[in-house]
């Protein structure tokens, strides 16, 4: 049971992931999987849905946290053409591996939280868009879909309610861009995935230029209890503007990594401390990479900033997808900035110059530096060539690509110097 004081709520989209075969909808059903959803059709109407999830506060948890009630409510109606409902689980980003644990232990919480979206939103036809190297994940998706149809919760005439909706599970080729959403909608219309230019957008013009919805698995997972308990009990929880819990994948030198679901304003320090049994080595890190590889760099001076999209904006950097990577005295920083310089430029589209140059140019610099053959002359070259790339794509993939960059010549431009010298020793 959840209890009846929002505040001590501690997990929402994670509530029955530690049941065992809590995948299977027999156990997930006993666990209360479904039981509200034929309430939400019976008794709900589009506009009250949309009105709950605007006074939740739930904000998009696939990285931009735009809020999710005012983007349905961005769907035009009577428009002629089917409205699309996708949920991103392409989860491509470093550092980040959260929706696969939603998608394998509790798929059933997706497939409710999908079909209530559907039901708000008149769907007829949703996707699920997955990361082609989740095949485990696809699979156990697709089983989950099959026992939903048998059981009358997907398909026509969903529980006798007068509304059906079909769901697939569509595998993406394994391209770290199609987690943006319009390559997303490229991809699942056969084309390269590569972003689009907006307006119009996908709300307005999505796939197949018909008013699209795309989110997240973990914002789609919330979905069900927001509507349960009502958009004022999931506002209480965490702090204003930041409301409900998050999940936060975390990795690098922490005794326990993992993915931990707090309230949203819970401290980064407490975080790791109390969730994760504290570093390593040392006891305050030397690098926080606070939401996925592509958001600037903290230090140890931001340990106890608070776990909001606005605390990390004050910071300096992102909460982005909650994947938090945590580097202790130990890291090699340079070389793990070459790596990333490798990922972004194997990842490129290559669609804008900018980025399809930039990126392959970034990773060659990286190269030389880590290996003693560069120059503290390609040090200013190397800032200037980042900041120039930021900014100036049709997505930002290229903003992502240069966060590392920059953060590793801001804050540790000695040990850039250090490793020129030392190795042409």
């Amino acid at each position: 049971m959840i209890p009846s004081d929002p505040q001590q709520v501690k997990q929402i989209c994670f509530d029955r992931i530690n049941i065992p075969h809590v995948n299977q909808l027999a156990i997930a059903q006993k666990n209360g999987a479904y039981a509200f959803l034929p309430t939400v059709l019976q008794e709900f109407e589009s506009a009250k849905i949309i009105d709950e999830m605007k006074i939740s506060g739930l904000r998009g948890r696939g990285g931009a946290g735009f809020p999710t009630g005012l983007k349905w409510s961005f769907v035009p109606r009577n428009t002629g053409k089917p409205t699309y409902l996708l949920c991103n689980a392409d989860e491509g980003e470093p550092g980040t591996f959260k929706d696969r644990d939603i998608m394998r232990f509790d798929p059933h919480l997706l497939i409710e939280g999908m079909v209530m979206a559907g039901f708000a939103l008149n769907v007829r036809d949703a996707y699920i868009y997955v990361r082609g190297e989740f095949l485990h994940e696809a699979n156990v998706m697709n089983e989950a879909i099959r026992e939903a149809y048998a059981a009358n919760l997907l398909g026509e005439n969903i529980l006798g309610s007068g509304y059906s909706m079909h769901l697939t599970v569509h595998r993406g080729a394994g391209a770290y861009i199609c987690g943006e959403e319009t390559a997303l909608i490229e991809s699942l219309e056969g084309k390269p995935g590569r972003p689009r230019f907006k307006p119009p957008f996908p709300a307005v013009e999505g796939f197949y230029r018909s008013p699209t919805v795309v989110n997240n698995v973990e914002t789609l997972a919330s979905v069900p209890a927001i509507l349960k308990h009502g958009g004022a009990w999931h506002a209480a929880i965490g702090v204003p503007n930041n409301t409900g819990c998050k999940i936060f994948s975390v990795s690098g030198h922490v005794n326990n990594p993992g993915n931990y679901e707090v309230p949203m304003g819970t401290s980064l320090k407490t975080l790791i401390e109390e969730y994760c049994g504290g570093l390593q080595h040392g006891t305050v890190p030397k690098v926080i990479i606070p939401g996925g590889s592509s958001t600037p760099w903290l230090m140890a001076e931001h340990y106890d900033v608070p776990l909001t999209y606005d605390a990390m904006a004050k910071a300096g950097s992102m909460l982005g997808s909650g994947a938090i990577i945590i580097m202790d005295e130990t890291a090699d920083v340079v070389a793990f900035s070459r790596r990333l310089a490798h990922f972004y430029a194997h990842e490129s589209c290559g669609q804008c110059t900018p980025c399809r140059e930039g990126t392959g140019w970034i990773e060659r610099m990286m190269g030389r530096i880590e290996d003693g053959q560069g120059s503290e002359k390609d040090l200013p070259v190397l800032e200037q060539a980042a900041k120039h790339m930021a900014g100036r794509t049709i997505c930002a993939l290229a903003d992502g690509a240069t966060a590392p960059i920059l953060s590793l010549l801001q804050h540790f431009p000695e040990e850039v110097r250090s490793r020129i010298t030392e190795n042409r020793l």
